[in-house]
């Protein structure tokens, strides 16, 4: 039986805020597709991951890119309700992991946040960078930016960010919901493909390292 959390990852209908889609066909739509399929087809989520042949390695970390923003929205969109100012006035991963907002227009310096405050920021500005022709082109033929990689790095580090909370502080919500499998299949997917593409610093994934230890072999 699906659990209702399933049902809202996957609903496509379901989105905490509005969804970068992909225009079918375009080279980036069957990419996607052939992205999903393999997922959908079973297979083992490290493979899965792997450059396909002849594929440009840019038009498939932007896939992904999408892909996961709109996945981890939707998991911090159903347990945003228990994450409040009062419930977590910080931002942060257990004790030892405070993380602080900066940007370039109001944080121009390093700023706690509640975590709902910084999640708000965070999933505002991925959205402005996935939306923006000059860093994610949608047209073929229209060169990626040389800062791509680098942008990319900086959104998807912040994303690990949102599981780091989720999983410490919020993971009793997320069993009640009967999610955790679902949950974990997301955070290994999503490791698995920063790994193989060196996207986020080994420094940046010590907060759920041992977890990570014991789910991903």
């Amino acid at each position: 039986m699906s659990s209702p959390f399933l049902k809202q990852v996957f609903n496509k209908d379901r989105t905490f805020r509005p969804k970068r889609k992909f225009e079918p066909g375009t080279q980036r739509f069957e990419l996607h597709k052939k992205a999903q399929a393999s997922l959908n087809a079973g297979l083992d989520l490290k493979l899965a991951v792997q450059l396909p042949p002849g594929e440009e390695l840019n038009d498939w970390v932007a896939v992904h890119v999408v892909d996961f923003f709109n996945r981890v929205n939707l998991i911090y969109g159903t347990i945003s309700d228990g994450c409040t100012e009062q419930s977590c006035p910080v931002m942060s991963g257990g004790p030892k992991y405070e993380y602080r907002w900066q940007d370039e227009q109001k944080f121009r310096k390093p700023t706690a946040l509640s975590a709902p405050r910084y999640m708000d920021l965070l999933m505002d500005w991925i959205e402005v960078q996935i939306n923006n022709e000059d860093v994610f082109p949608t047209n073929v033929g229209t060169p990626f930016p040389k800062n791509f990689l680098q942008v990319v790095k900086k959104i998807l580090s912040r994303l690990f960010r949102v599981f780091v909370h989720v999983y410490i502080h919020h993971f009793d919500r997320i069993a009640h919901m009967g999610s955790e499998a679902h949950v974990n299949t997301c955070y290994k997917h999503f490791y698995y493909f920063v790994r193989e593409f060196g996207l986020i610093d080994t420094k940046e994934l010590e907060p759920l390292k041992e977890m990570t230890a014991r789910m991903c072999h």
